[in-house]
This record gives C-alpha cells, sequence and structure tokens, in this order.
C-alpha cells in the first residue's frame, strides 16, 4: 500500500474506508475499515461468509464457503457526504481466483473482450428515483408535488434542492460531473443527469450515486427510491443507457455499431432479465394502456432514429438502450450488453430498418409486419428466456446465469403464489 496515498486521505481526515461490492440483485454490500489496515483489503482482501451473499451460490463450509473483496484501489476517494469515510470498490475472489459469480468480475471479463479488439464501450447511465416522504397512508411525494403533468415542474425541483444540491456537490466532488437535474413524469420523479464513463467505471459511478443518494434523503427526512414502478398510476423509473463504442485514443468507432446494435435486439428477451430484474419491473414494460396514462417505456423489440417508442433509440451513431430500469444491477446488465453486441459484431447480424413510426398507436397487425418481437411481459419468461440462451450464458459464465434465473424464477413463483388485495377485492364474493 502507498503510504503516501494512505498520509494523503489520513491529511483528509479519512478515518475509515467503506470496503464495498456489489451482489447478484445490485446491492451495495461491504465492511468499515480502519483506514490504518486498508492494505489488508488489498491481499489477501476482505473476507465474507459466500453463502451469507446473495447469489453466490457459496457451499456453507470448505475453502470455497469464503469469499475474499479485493480492493480496486483506482476507485478509492472519499465519500464526502460521510466527512471521515472513504470507499473503495472490491473485486470477489474465491480460492485464490476470480470469482465467476462476482457481478463486477463478469462486467471486467466482457470488458477484457472488447479491449482485445482495442475498443472500449462508453456508456451514460440515466437514473431516475423516487424522492418519497412518509405519511399516514405510507410514503408519497411531498404534498405540494401533485400536477396532472409534472414533467421539468420547477416549484417541485426547487422544493427538493436542499437534496439535490448536497447531492450535486458530493457527486461533482468524487468527479461524475453532474449537468443535468430534472422533475420527471411521475409526482417525486426526478432524474440526475452526469458524464459518461467507460463501462466499468459507469458501473462503480451508479452505484456510487445510489450509495450517496440513500444517505442523503435519509438525512433529509425522506426515503430515496429506485423501485421501477412504485405507484399504479404514475410513470416508472428506467435506466437508460447511453452507448458508443470507442478505440484507444478515445474516437467513437462507428463502423460496426450497427451490428452492436443487431446483438442487442436479437438477445433482447434475454437481456430483459438483466435489465428488468423484479417482479414489479414488468408493471413498467407491459404491453397495453398503462394505468398512468403515458409511458417512455419499450414494450416491444425494435430500432428507430430519434423513436422513444422502441426499446433501442439511435442518435448520430450511438444507442439508447431504453430497457434498463433502476433496478437493473449495472454490472450484469452492462455485462449483458457488451456480450450481446460482440455477438452481433462476430456474427454480422443486421437489425433491419429502423422503425420511425409510434408504435404505441400501432395495431398487433400493423407491428407484426415491421417484425416487432413483444418483450417478455413477466420476470418468469424473461428468466427463462436468459436460461434459453446458450451465447449469453457461454459469454457471462454458466454459473452468474444459473444463479440469477434461479433466483428470479424463484422470485417470480413466490409473486404468483401471492393473493393481493386486487384479487380478494375481485374475487372474493363473486363465486
Amino acid at each position: 500500500m502507498d503510504t503516501d496515498r494512505l498520509d494523503e486521505l489520513r491529511a483528509q481526515g479519512i478515518r475509515y474506508v467503506f470496503a464495498q461490492f456489489t451482489d447478484i440483485h445490485g446491492a451495495a454490500k461491504g465492511k468499515l475499515v480502519p483506514l490504518a489496515h486498508l492494505g489488508d483489503i488489498v491481499s489477501p482482501g476482505a473476507g465474507f461468509s459466500g453463502p451469507s451473499i446473495w447469489g453466490t451460490g457459496l457451499p456453507r463450509n470448505g475453502p470455497r464457503s469464503e469469499y475474499y473483496g479485493r480492493a480496486d484501489l483506482t476507485t478509492l476517494q472519499p465519500m464526502p457526504w460521510l466527512p471521515g469515510y472513504a470507499r473503495v470498490v472490491l473485486d470477489g475472489h474465491v480460492a485464490g481466483e476470480p470469482f465467476d459469480a462476482c457481478p463486477r468480475q463478469v462486467l471486467r471479463k466482457q470488458v477484457a473482450r472488447l479491449a482485445a479488439r482495442g475498443w472500449t464501450l462508453n456508456a451514460g447511465l440515466e437514473p431516475e428515483f423516487f424522492l418519497l416522504q412518509k405519511g399516514s397512508d405510507g410514503y408519497d411525494a411531498e404534498s405540494g408535488d401533485a400536477l396532472e403533468k409534472p414533467s421539468y415542474d420547477t416549484k417541485s425541483l426547487l422544493r427538493r434542492r436542499s437534496f439535490l444540491d448536497k447531492l450535486t456537490t458530493s457527486l461533482n466532488e468524487c468527479g461524475l460531473g453532474v449537468y443535468q437535474i430534472d422533475h420527471e413524469d411521475a409526482a417525486g420523479q426526478f432524474e440526475v443527469n452526469y458524464h459518461y464513463a467507460d463501462a466499468l467505471r459507469a458501473a462503480d459511478n451508479f452505484m456510487l450515486f445510489k450509495m450517496a443518494a440513500h444517505h442523503i434523503a435519509e438525512e433529509e427526512g425522506m426515503l430515496f427510491s429506485m423501485m421501477p414502478k412504485p405507484f399504479a398510476d404514475r410513470p416508472g423509473s428506467g435506466l437508460h443507457f447511453h452507448l458508443s463504442l470507442a478505440d484507444d485514443n478515445g474516437n467513437e468507432v462507428a463502423a460496426p455499431i450497427n451490428h452492436f446494435l443487431a446483438g442487442l435486439l436479437h438477445h433482447a428477451p434475454a437481456l430483459t432479465a438483466l435489465c428488468a430484474p423484479t417482479v414489479n419491473s414488468y408493471k413498467r414494460l407491459m404491453c397495453g394502456q398503462s394505468l398512468s396514462g403515458t409511458s417512455w417505456a419499450p414494450a416491444f423489440i425494435g430500432h428507430g432514429d430519434n423513436n422513444r417508442t422502441v426499446v433501442a433509440r439511435t442518435v448520430h451513431q450511438r444507442i439508447e438502450w431504453r430497457l434498463p430500469d433502476s433496478a437493473a444491477n449495472p454490472y450484469l446488465a452492462l455485462a449483458g450488453v457488451i456480450a450481446a453486441g460482440l455477438d452481433g459484431i462476430d456474427r454480422q447480424l443486421d437489425p433491419g430498418a429502423p422503425v420511425n413510426q409510434d408504435v404505441y398507436e400501432m395495431r398487433d397487425e400493423q407491428r407484426a409486419a415491421l417484425g416487432l418481437r413483444l418483450l417478455p411481459q413477466n420476470l418468469g419468461a424473461a428468466a427463462e428466456a436468459l436460461r434459453a440462451d446458450a451465447i449469453l450464458a457461454e459469454s457471462l459464465g454458466a454459473n452468474i446465469v444459473h444463479e440469477f434465473a434461479a433466483l428470479k424464477s424463484a422470485e417470480w413463483i413466490e409473486y404468483s403464489q401471492h393473493v393481493s388485495a386486487w384479487e380478494t377485492a375481485r374475487y372474493l364474493n363473486r363465486f
């Protein structure tokens, strides 16, 4: 461990390092390490009980029961919203080897495949989220945030300026470069845009964003939520990926981008599980009239020039991948995107003609004539599509695909067996 770096952190008042990894569900996990012991988590790493972590599939005994998170010191930086604390990202290792069910290691593998061709995937992630406060009837937006169409509402945006200012200041001190903040389409819903980065750094930055936002919202007496669709009668929260390929000199690589896009479209059913990973996600991706009255979420697989009604919007040789929602694990979703895109390039797949019409307004026969396939409409179907995609399983790793699909299938079954208040109200006295 570089003693100069330790001295620098001490001079900044850092006493603890949050050694952080991301579980299969996309939640930040970790432990606090006194600064003096930072070197210990570089090698051999911070130790965790493997079977206590979602999605590892590790046994309760033996050498493979221990999960070691090794610090990537390039990610070490103070957390401005928590004076005295820094954060470092961990890469999972088991039995001395990179762990194939660690989401960050899965993404590292795909990034290396790109690097072998002299390419980098740049990704700009656009997080949408809800800021809610607790009332007598549960959590909701603050009372003044009640416009029928609240998109870009300045009054509600400024009422949340304390949270937004603290978040923006913190993210900027971490180098994320916030450049735009707006009120989104639902009451209580916001979006913060910050600078793009290479895929691995983009995923790390998204996790940092979530950690900062959760903590600052709690301090402000609010709940920060990235649940995809917490209210049936309001739009859901997406996590659009803005994607472009660059060469070693940072120049955009335009030639293979159409094949990359074709790979995304070809593997879209399987990618749905990674990009929309909860039961609730499909309340956002539903086909048909939304109870919210409006939706920007895709339901059909296609691409179009500046068309927000299909799963892939193309603008100036860049792809806006509109499938992910805010519950997505950024490492797994980006890894799936790279694997699918590279398959499209390797097989020279054709994305087909762009669809430059409003897909929401089409009849079924019109969509069928254009070859627009429907995305999986529930988590169970998406998990089965992921299981059936042999190319993605080989690229991402059979272990992580098995663990992810098994967890999501179980989640779908549990939900399907749940008797809701809607069912009781509709059926209890009918028969």
